[in-house]
C-alpha cells in the first residue's frame, strides 16, 4: 500500500465554493491542514477536468498533500494526479491499477459488507465508507449507514486488509466528528463543513485539531493511519 494520510480529506467540485475560486480555496484548505484532496467534477467536460487538476497540482505542489480525482482515471493521467477514488460502480480496481501503476493511490468507497469483506483481493491504499449521516453535498440513493454501520464495516475492513486506512464520509462536521472516530474512522471526508465555511483556512485548522484529538483519545496515532 502507498501511504496515505486521509485525517482531514476534502473533496470539491465547483458547485462546493459558493463562487470563489476553487484552487485557492484548495490552497487555503490546505494552510490550515487538510492532508489530502479530492477533485469530484461530474459536469465539466474532460478538456476543463485536465485543466483544473493540472492548475491544482501546481497549487498543491511542495505541500506533500496528494490530488485525487473521483472517477476519471483518464483524467488522472492526464493530469500527473497524485491517483483517484473509485467508487464501486466505476472502473475496477484492478483495472485502474494497470492503468495508474503501483506508485499512485487509489480509494474506494465502502457501502455494504460485502464491500469491505472484497478488499482482500483489491490493491488500494485507503477506503472511505459512507455515506454515514445524511447530506446535501451529493445525492445518494443509499441510505446513511449510521454509526453502527460504519464501526461494522470498518471492522469487516480492517480484517480483510490489516493496516488499510479506513475514512467516513457524508455530514460530517465538528458536532459529529469525534462519534465519527469513535466508531473507528481513521480520517473523514468532507465537503461542506470545509469549503462552505467563511473562512476556510480557520475550518481546516479546526476539524483537523478536533480530528487528532479524537484519534489520541482512540488511541490511534498518525503514524498508524500512514502505512
Amino acid at each position: 500500500m502507498n501511504p496515505v494520510d486521509i485525517r482531514l480529506y476534502g473533496i470539491i467540485g465547483p458547485e462546493n465554493t459558493g463562487g470563489r475560486d476553487l484552487v485557492a480555496c484548495v490552497e487555503q484548505a490546505v494552510a490550515g491542514g487538510a492532508t489530502l484532496i479530492q477533485l469530484r467534477d461530474k459536469s465539466s467536460d474532460a478538456r476543463k477536468l485536465v485543466e483544473t487538476a493540472r492548475a491544482l497540482m501546481r497549487a498543491l505542489k511542495g505541500t506533500g498533500v496528494p490530488l485525487l480525482i473521483n472517477d476519471r482515471v483518464d483524467v488522472a493521467l492526464a493530469s500527473g494526479a497524485d491517483g483517484v477514488h473509485l467508487g464501486q460502480s466505476d472502473m475496477s480496481v484492478q483495472d485502474a491499477r494497470r492503468l495508474l501503476g503501483s506508485e499512485k493511490i487509489i480509494g474506494i468507497t465502502l457501502k455494504t459488507d460485502d464491500h469491505a469483506r472484497a478488499l482482500g483481493d483489491q490493491d488500494v491504499d485507503y477506503a472511505c465508507i459512507g455515506g454515514v449521516f445524511a447530506t446535501l453535498s451529493k445525492k445518494n440513493p443509499d441510505p446513511p449507514v449510521g454509526l453502527a454501520g460504519l464501526a461494522r464495516i470498518a471492522g469487516i475492513a480492517r480484517v480483510a486488509k490489516p493496516g488499510l486506512p479506513v475514512g467516513a464520509i457524508a455530514g460530517i462536521d465538528h458536532s459529529n466528528l469525534r462519534s465519527v472516530v469513535e466508531a473507528g474512522a481513521d480520517g473523514i471526508a468532507v465537503i461542506s463543513a470545509l469549503f462552505a465555511a467563511t473562512d476556510i483556512p480557520a475550518a481546516a485548522r479546526e476539524l483537523k485539531m478536533a480530528i487528532d484529538e479524537a484519534l489520541a483519545a482512540r488511541g490511534a496515532s498518525n503514524g498508524d493511519l500512514q502505512t
